[in-house]
Protein backbone atom coordinates (compact mmCIF):
# COMPACT_ATOMS: atom_id res chain seq x y z
CA UNK A 1 0.00 0.00 0.00
CA UNK A 2 2.93 2.36 0.72
CA UNK A 3 6.16 2.05 -1.27
CA UNK A 4 9.33 3.24 0.47
CA UNK A 5 12.41 4.30 -1.50
CA UNK A 6 15.64 5.70 -0.05
CA UNK A 7 18.32 7.54 -1.99
CA UNK A 8 20.94 10.20 -1.15
CA UNK A 9 19.58 10.83 2.32
CA UNK A 10 15.95 11.15 1.22
CA UNK A 11 13.13 8.69 1.95
CA UNK A 12 10.16 8.83 -0.42
CA UNK A 13 6.90 7.22 0.69
CA UNK A 14 4.43 6.74 -2.16
CA UNK A 15 0.77 5.84 -1.59
CA UNK A 16 -0.09 3.22 -4.23
CA UNK A 17 -3.77 2.39 -3.67
CA UNK A 18 -5.11 4.12 -6.79
CA UNK A 19 -8.36 2.14 -6.83
CA UNK A 20 -9.35 3.46 -3.40
CA UNK A 21 -7.97 6.96 -4.10
CA UNK A 22 -5.33 6.31 -1.44
CA UNK A 23 -7.97 6.36 1.27
CA UNK A 24 -6.75 5.50 4.76
CA UNK A 25 -7.56 2.27 6.56
CA UNK A 26 -5.98 0.40 9.44
CA UNK A 27 -3.31 -1.11 7.17
CA UNK A 28 -2.35 2.27 5.70
CA UNK A 29 -2.24 3.87 9.15
CA UNK A 30 -0.07 1.10 10.55
CA UNK A 31 2.36 1.18 7.62
CA UNK A 32 2.79 4.96 7.71
CA UNK A 33 3.18 5.07 11.50
CA UNK A 34 5.86 2.38 11.46
CA UNK A 35 7.67 4.03 8.56
CA UNK A 36 7.83 7.34 10.39
CA UNK A 37 9.31 5.66 13.44
CA UNK A 38 11.91 3.76 11.45
CA UNK A 39 12.92 6.66 9.21
CA UNK A 40 12.95 9.11 12.09
CA UNK A 41 15.60 6.99 13.80
CA UNK A 42 17.66 6.49 10.62
CA UNK A 43 20.73 8.76 10.75
CA UNK A 44 21.16 8.48 6.99
CA UNK A 45 17.75 10.02 6.28
CA UNK A 46 17.70 13.82 6.09
CA UNK A 47 14.17 14.35 4.77
CA UNK A 48 10.97 12.44 4.07
CA UNK A 49 8.67 12.96 1.07
CA UNK A 50 5.03 11.88 1.08
CA UNK A 51 3.72 11.34 -2.45
CA UNK A 52 0.89 9.46 -4.12
CA UNK A 53 -0.13 7.79 -7.35
CA UNK A 54 -3.41 8.35 -9.15
CA UNK A 55 -5.90 11.18 -9.15
CA UNK A 56 -6.00 11.72 -5.38
CA UNK A 57 -3.33 12.29 -2.75
CA UNK A 58 -5.60 10.89 -0.04
CA UNK A 59 -9.39 10.69 -0.10
CA UNK A 60 -9.65 10.51 3.70
CA UNK A 61 -10.93 7.45 5.54
CA UNK A 62 -11.75 4.33 3.55
CA UNK A 63 -15.52 3.85 3.82
CA UNK A 64 -15.18 0.07 4.05
CA UNK A 65 -12.88 0.53 7.04
CA UNK A 66 -15.36 2.89 8.67
CA UNK A 67 -18.23 0.48 7.97
CA UNK A 68 -16.35 -2.30 9.76
CA UNK A 69 -15.71 0.02 12.69
CA UNK A 70 -19.45 0.47 13.15
CA UNK A 71 -19.54 -3.05 14.63
CA UNK A 72 -16.71 -2.42 17.10
CA UNK A 73 -17.35 -2.14 20.81
CA UNK A 74 -16.43 1.11 22.57
CA UNK A 75 -12.84 0.17 23.40
CA UNK A 76 -12.17 -1.18 19.92
CA UNK A 77 -13.67 1.95 18.37
CA UNK A 78 -11.52 4.31 20.45
CA UNK A 79 -8.34 2.28 19.82
CA UNK A 80 -9.04 2.20 16.08
CA UNK A 81 -9.43 5.96 15.70
CA UNK A 82 -6.64 6.68 18.18
CA UNK A 83 -4.29 4.91 15.77
CA UNK A 84 -5.02 7.65 13.24
CA UNK A 85 -4.09 10.31 15.80
CA UNK A 86 -0.87 8.43 16.56
CA UNK A 87 -0.04 8.33 12.85
CA UNK A 88 -0.47 12.10 12.56
CA UNK A 89 1.61 12.59 15.69
CA UNK A 90 4.32 10.37 14.21
CA UNK A 91 4.49 12.68 11.18
CA UNK A 92 4.41 15.75 13.39
CA UNK A 93 7.08 14.55 15.82
CA UNK A 94 9.55 12.76 13.56
CA UNK A 95 12.82 14.73 13.71
CA UNK A 96 13.05 14.64 9.93
CA UNK A 97 11.38 17.34 7.80
CA UNK A 98 8.32 15.90 6.06
CA UNK A 99 7.42 17.32 2.64
CA UNK A 100 4.06 16.50 1.06
CA UNK A 101 4.07 16.35 -2.74
CA UNK A 102 0.36 16.76 -3.48
CA UNK A 103 -0.48 15.75 -7.05
CA UNK A 104 -4.23 15.38 -6.44
CA UNK A 105 -7.05 15.99 -4.03
CA UNK A 106 -7.00 15.55 -0.25
CA UNK A 107 -10.18 15.19 1.78
CA UNK A 108 -10.98 14.62 5.47
CA UNK A 109 -8.12 12.79 7.12
CA UNK A 110 -6.00 13.55 4.07
CA UNK A 111 -6.19 17.23 5.00
CA UNK A 112 -5.25 16.29 8.55
CA UNK A 113 -2.20 14.48 7.21
CA UNK A 114 -1.11 17.57 5.28
CA UNK A 115 -1.53 19.70 8.40
CA UNK A 116 0.88 17.37 10.23
CA UNK A 117 3.54 17.78 7.53
CA UNK A 118 6.20 20.49 7.65
CA UNK A 119 5.98 21.64 4.03
CA UNK A 120 3.19 21.12 1.50
CA UNK A 121 3.44 21.68 -2.26
CA UNK A 122 0.41 21.15 -4.49
CA UNK A 123 -0.66 21.32 -8.11
CA UNK A 124 -3.29 23.91 -9.16
CA UNK A 125 -5.91 21.23 -9.89
CA UNK A 126 -5.81 19.76 -6.36
CA UNK A 127 -8.99 20.06 -4.30
CA UNK A 128 -9.37 19.99 -0.54
CA UNK A 129 -12.15 19.52 1.98
CA UNK A 130 -12.70 18.89 5.66
CA UNK A 131 -15.54 16.66 4.57
CA UNK A 132 -16.41 14.85 7.81
CA UNK A 133 -19.75 16.58 8.41
CA UNK A 134 -20.98 15.36 5.02
CA UNK A 135 -20.78 11.85 6.50
CA UNK A 136 -22.31 12.79 9.81
CA UNK A 137 -18.86 12.78 11.43
CA UNK A 138 -16.56 15.37 13.02
CA UNK A 139 -12.86 16.05 12.34
CA UNK A 140 -11.92 14.56 15.72
CA UNK A 141 -8.29 13.47 16.05
CA UNK A 142 -7.19 15.60 13.09
CA UNK A 143 -8.53 18.80 14.69
CA UNK A 144 -5.40 19.74 16.72
CA UNK A 145 -3.29 19.51 13.57
CA UNK A 146 -5.83 21.42 11.48
CA UNK A 147 -6.01 24.20 14.07
CA UNK A 148 -2.23 24.36 14.22
CA UNK A 149 -1.94 24.77 10.44
CA UNK A 150 -4.98 26.93 9.62
CA UNK A 151 -5.65 28.75 12.87
CA UNK A 152 -9.06 28.70 14.60
CA UNK A 153 -10.82 31.14 12.28
CA UNK A 154 -10.21 29.30 9.01
CA UNK A 155 -10.51 25.87 10.63
CA UNK A 156 -13.96 26.68 11.97
CA UNK A 157 -15.26 27.73 8.57
CA UNK A 158 -14.06 24.71 6.64
CA UNK A 159 -14.88 22.19 9.38
CA UNK A 160 -18.46 23.48 9.56
CA UNK A 161 -19.19 23.81 5.85
CA UNK A 162 -17.35 20.79 4.50
CA UNK A 163 -17.00 22.82 1.31
CA UNK A 164 -14.47 21.89 -1.36
CA UNK A 165 -11.80 24.52 -1.97
CA UNK A 166 -9.04 24.82 -4.54
CA UNK A 167 -5.26 24.91 -4.22
CA UNK A 168 -5.10 28.71 -4.40
CA UNK A 169 -7.43 28.97 -1.41
CA UNK A 170 -5.48 26.24 0.40
CA UNK A 171 -2.37 28.37 -0.06
CA UNK A 172 -4.12 31.52 1.18
CA UNK A 173 -5.30 29.88 4.41
CA UNK A 174 -2.01 28.17 5.21
CA UNK A 175 -2.73 24.55 4.33
CA UNK A 176 -0.40 24.62 1.31
CA UNK A 177 2.89 26.51 1.12
CA UNK A 178 3.23 26.69 -2.66
CA UNK A 179 1.11 25.93 -5.72
CA UNK A 180 2.92 25.07 -8.94
CA UNK A 181 2.43 23.04 -12.13
CA UNK A 182 2.99 19.30 -11.83
CA UNK A 183 5.91 19.58 -14.28
CA UNK A 184 7.68 21.75 -11.67
CA UNK A 185 6.68 19.79 -8.57
CA UNK A 186 9.65 17.43 -8.38
CA UNK A 187 12.16 20.20 -9.00
CA UNK A 188 10.60 22.30 -6.24
CA UNK A 189 10.77 19.36 -3.82
CA UNK A 190 14.39 18.78 -4.82
CA UNK A 191 15.31 22.40 -4.09
CA UNK A 192 13.66 22.19 -0.67
CA UNK A 193 15.78 19.15 0.11
CA UNK A 194 18.94 20.87 -1.11
CA UNK A 195 18.26 23.68 1.34
CA UNK A 196 17.38 21.31 4.19
CA UNK A 197 20.68 19.47 3.67
CA UNK A 198 22.61 22.71 4.02
CA UNK A 199 21.51 22.83 7.67
CA UNK A 200 23.11 20.72 10.36
CA UNK A 201 21.09 17.52 10.91
CA UNK A 202 20.75 18.13 14.64
CA UNK A 203 19.92 21.80 14.06
CA UNK A 204 17.15 20.93 11.60
CA UNK A 205 15.67 18.37 14.00
CA UNK A 206 15.98 20.81 16.89
CA UNK A 207 14.34 23.61 14.92
CA UNK A 208 11.37 21.40 14.03
CA UNK A 209 10.97 20.43 17.68
CA UNK A 210 11.31 24.04 18.81
CA UNK A 211 8.66 25.36 16.41
CA UNK A 212 6.27 22.68 17.59
CA UNK A 213 6.89 23.25 21.28
CA UNK A 214 6.58 27.03 21.41
CA UNK A 215 3.70 27.55 18.97
CA UNK A 216 0.89 29.66 20.44
CA UNK A 217 2.73 30.17 23.73
CA UNK A 218 2.78 33.71 25.15
CA UNK A 219 6.05 35.59 24.77
CA UNK A 220 7.00 36.08 28.40
CA UNK A 221 10.07 35.80 30.61
CA UNK A 222 9.59 32.05 30.99
CA UNK A 223 9.62 31.48 27.23
CA UNK A 224 12.62 33.77 26.72
CA UNK A 225 14.52 31.94 29.48
CA UNK A 226 13.63 28.58 27.98
CA UNK A 227 14.68 29.46 24.44
CA UNK A 228 17.87 31.14 25.69
CA UNK A 229 18.81 27.93 27.50
CA UNK A 230 18.08 25.88 24.40
CA UNK A 231 20.29 27.97 22.12
CA UNK A 232 23.05 28.05 24.73
CA UNK A 233 23.01 24.26 24.86
CA UNK A 234 23.04 23.94 21.08
CA UNK A 235 25.76 26.59 20.67
CA UNK A 236 28.07 24.58 22.92
CA UNK A 237 27.62 21.44 20.80
CA UNK A 238 30.00 20.04 18.20
CA UNK A 239 27.65 20.63 15.26
CA UNK A 240 27.24 24.33 15.98
CA UNK A 241 30.98 24.78 16.53
CA UNK A 242 31.65 23.11 13.19
CA UNK A 243 29.02 25.25 11.44
CA UNK A 244 30.36 28.54 12.80
CA UNK A 245 33.97 27.56 12.07
CA UNK A 246 33.07 26.55 8.50
CA UNK A 247 31.35 29.90 7.93
CA UNK A 248 34.27 31.93 9.30
CA UNK A 249 36.82 29.87 7.41
CA UNK A 250 34.77 30.12 4.19
CA UNK A 251 34.59 26.37 3.72
CA UNK A 252 31.82 23.81 3.42
CA UNK A 253 30.48 22.40 6.66
CA UNK A 254 31.29 18.75 7.23
CA UNK A 255 27.70 17.54 7.00
CA UNK A 256 27.44 18.95 3.48
CA UNK A 257 30.85 17.75 2.31
CA UNK A 258 30.06 14.16 3.32
CA UNK A 259 26.42 14.11 2.20
CA UNK A 260 26.85 12.29 -1.13
CA UNK A 261 27.77 15.54 -2.84
CA UNK A 262 24.26 16.93 -2.45
CA UNK A 263 23.58 20.38 -1.02
CA UNK A 264 26.04 22.67 -2.76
Amino acid sequence: MIKIEKSNGVAKLTFENRERRNAMNDQFIGELTRAMGTLGADHDVRAIILAAEGSAFCAGGDLNWMRRAADYDWDENVADIRALGEMLQAINETPKPVIARVQGSAFGGGVGMLCACDIVLAVPAAKFSLSETRLGLIPGVISPFVLGALGPRQARRYALTGEVFDAATACEIGLVHQVLPESELDRAVEMLIVNIKKGGPKAVAGSKSLMRQIAWRPIDDALIDETASLIAEVRAGAEAKEGVSAFLEKRTASWIATDNGVGD
